[in-house]
């Protein structure tokens, strides 16, 4: 992509998209299920597509629910490149001394890069207890006593609960929260909104999963919660994705480094890599980040290409791939 950022709205054809062949998105939107609130489109820098639907505008808050776990993750490469943290291959352990155990081999290995890839066991079975997780009074010490003693390393297992110790383990690192970290480094730099703190009043259900969310939730210890909790605009996602097509670069400034984005999009376990999932399709390689209910942040840095789609927050998974397959990756034109 080029380097200067320009996002005026222009014509498909100017960036090499067949119009014609896009025209079919806007008649698909009408028939997708649950209730799409947003959709954008950037290519080489540009929007070619921005639509917005049901009284959402530009300036709407989502609450981006697991999308949360990618901020973190550019955040944990942020704070690595910046000498806050060694590695991804340090210790667990050394940011939760309190948490050490002699006796238990899998927490002395533990890595950043295994909650990173979500290959870190955890002893329930099934689903993850997020609403009991909700009520403790300590939730990175609970997450810490959950995982499995002398269990197996290396399994995929998706969670929440690993990108939240990303997030206190941010916090431990360089004394300020995730939030504050992400303002300086991440949202400030690139035009995007940034979070003010939030008053946690309570840890009900409302505040920690519901409709109360307005900025970045954080748990008893003040730690933000690094797997969800978080809101942003349709447009703030756009400018996340385009940091990773465009190698970690918003403008002149290395905002991510370019190797984290790489190891980001490096298949660590199956299509999946560092929070981000992968897709081949049509023989072109989507990275995807996805909320719960059918918002999505699709990026193809070998077509310079970003797509959001913005739902309503459901607990239904919906997938908008055919979005990708039947409309948009076909109008591409190179």
């Amino acid at each position: 992509m080029g380097k200067s950022i320009q996002w005026e709205m222009k014509a498909a054809e100017e960036v090499d998209i067949d119009s014609e062949k896009l025209k079919g998105l806007g008649d698909a939107l009408n028939y997708q299920p649950g209730i799409i609130n947003s959709i954008l489109i950037v290519r080489r820098g540009s929007t070619v597509y921005e639509k917005y639907f049901r009284g959402a505008g530009t300036e709407n808050i989502h609450d981006v629910t697991s999308i949360t776990q990618n901020i973190t993750s550019s955040l944990i490469g942020i704070a690595i490149e910046r000498g806050d943290i060694r590695g991804a291959n340090q210790k667990v352990l050394d940011f939760f001394p309190e948490a050490a155990d002699s006796s238990d081999i899998l927490k002395q290995s533990l890595t950043i890069k295994h909650l990173l890839t979500m290959t870190t066991p955890y002893t329930w079975k099934g689903k993850e207890p997020l609403d009991r997780i909700r009520r403790q009074k300590n939730w990175t010490s609970f997450l810490l006593k959950s995982l499995g003693k002398n269990a197996k390393l290396g399994e995929y297992q998706y969670n929440l609960s690993s990108a939240h110790l990303l997030s206190a383990i941010i916090s431990r690192s360089t004394g300020v929260s995730a939030r504050e970290y992400a303002n300086e480094h991440l949202f400030r730099p690139t035009g995007m909104r940034e979070i003010t703190d939030q008053n946690m009043k309570s840890f009900s259900k409302e505040n920690v999963f519901g409709k109360n969310i307005m900025g970045w939730i954080k748990d008893p210890q003040d730690y933000n919660t690094g797997g969800w909790g978080l809101t942003l605009t349709a447009r703030d996602m756009v400018r996340l994705g385009y940091l990773y097509v465009n190698k970690g670069k918003w403008e002149e400034r290395q905002v991510i480094p370019e190797r984290w984005i790489e190891e980001s999009f490096a298949q660590h376990t199956e299509d999946f890599g560092y929070m981000w999932w992968m897709r081949e399709d049509q023989d072109v390689v989507t990275y995807i980040a996805a909320g719960l209910g059918g918002t999505y942040i699709y990026c193809i840095p070998e077509k310079e290409l970003v797509v959001v789609v913005v739902s309503d927050m459901d607990k239904m998974i919906i997938d908008r791939w055919e979005l990708m397959e039947d409309y948009i990756i076909p109008s591409i034109m190179d």
